[in-house]
């Protein structure tokens, strides 16, 4: 098919016309636009439930992956009228969001050119209330990912201290996030703040193994980002493919694997296998709401009516050791 030929397809009852789907997107592994189109319907049923009213902030590539890029919030009038949006205000201007509700939304978007898929940490009806709380652990090199896991670990057993239970997926390069399912209580500025007091607590136990500097070019180690937490900033979707040679996949892991992965081997082919195989390992996020409220406290940033806040010890009072962080 040559690259100008338009063809007409039909995802969940929806006529979508797509074009330039040979069109190479990753040059290194040789996927094509087609492939990318393939790929998003087919793991639509796992991936949707993680996108479902979140808005979401879009990165496109219409010349692949080595072309022009640029983000995407606001959808154009020309979408398709099945297109789901919500128009949210911002202090110079309001942005038409969308919301992915279907394959055939997922199709639309690739047949745009958006690689990536990034979703609010809110859903529209609670937007100032975040249902989950990120830990974006980036290692600066000579670090890569085997430091962002073993800086995974040190995250994973903080929490567990507290009962709490992160769940933890490739970044789709060489980081590791960790996203905390939360009750919808707190604004974003506490769940920044509480990411933030966490990542100090890690960076006073492992000095030259993390960072806390922003500057991109004075860190060395792993970066433990808590500013992903603010209102309106996203990290990429679990099950989203990533703009890097490979056509990487930010995946969902389990503690068990973390430590002997192979992050490059999540891609745009192994992924849907691995979906047949194992299921949605995230799936346990959308129930698993737990509240932080406590360990917040512990940490100085909330307190009772009348009482002082708690002072945290400077340090944890234990050291990681090897294995799974749940209790």
């Amino acid at each position: 098919m040559s690259r100008q030929e338009r063809v007409t397809v039909v995802v969940d009852g929806r006529r979508l016309s797509l074009s330039n789907l040979d069109k190479v997107f990753w040059p290194e592994g040789g996927y094509t636009k087609g492939d990318m189109v393939r790929y998003y319907v087919e793991i639509a049923p796992y991936l949707l439930p993680h996108l479902a009213d979140r808005p979401l902030n879009l990165t496109r590539f219409p010349d692949g992956i080595h072309g022009k890029n640029f983000y995407q919030k606001d959808i154009p009038p020309t979408a398709p009228d099945w297109v789901r949006t919500v128009r949210v205000a911002h202090s110079d201007h309001d942005v038409n969001y969308c919301l992915a509700d279907s394959a055939a939304t997922l199709a639309w978007l690739a047949q745009w050119g958006c690689v990536e898929v990034h979703p609010w940490l809110s859903r529209v009806d609670e937007l100032d209330r975040p249902d989950y709380a990120v830990f974006d652990l980036d290692p600066t090199p000579p670090a890569g990912f085997r430091e962002a896991v073993e800086v995974a670990f040190v995250v994973g057993r903080t929490l567990a201290e507290f009962g709490l239970r992160g769940y933890p997926k490739t970044s789709g390069a060489t980081g590791v996030h960790i996203f905390l399912p939360i009750v919808r209580r707190y604004t974003y500025k506490e769940v920044e703040r509480y990411v933030g007091a966490v990542a100090d607590l890690i960076h006073r136990v492992l000095p030259d193994l993390t960072t806390r500097e922003r500057t991109v070019a004075r860190r060395h180690g792993v970066y433990i980002d808590h500013l992903q937490n603010i209102k309106g900033k996203t990290l990429v979707s679990v099950y989203s493919l990533r703009p890097r040679p490979g056509a990487p996949v930010s995946t969902p892991v389990t503690w068990d694997e973390l430590p002997r992965l192979d992050p490059a081997r999540m891609n745009l082919a192994t992924v849907p296998d691995r979906l047949a195989r194992l299921g949605d390992l995230f799936a346990g996020a959308l129930r698993d709401v737990q509240d932080p409220g406590p360990m917040m406290r512990a940490l100085g940033l909330l307190h009772q009516p009348g009482r002082a806040p708690a002072r945290p010890s400077p340090t944890p009072e234990y050291r990681p050791e090897p294995g799974p962080p749940q209790p």
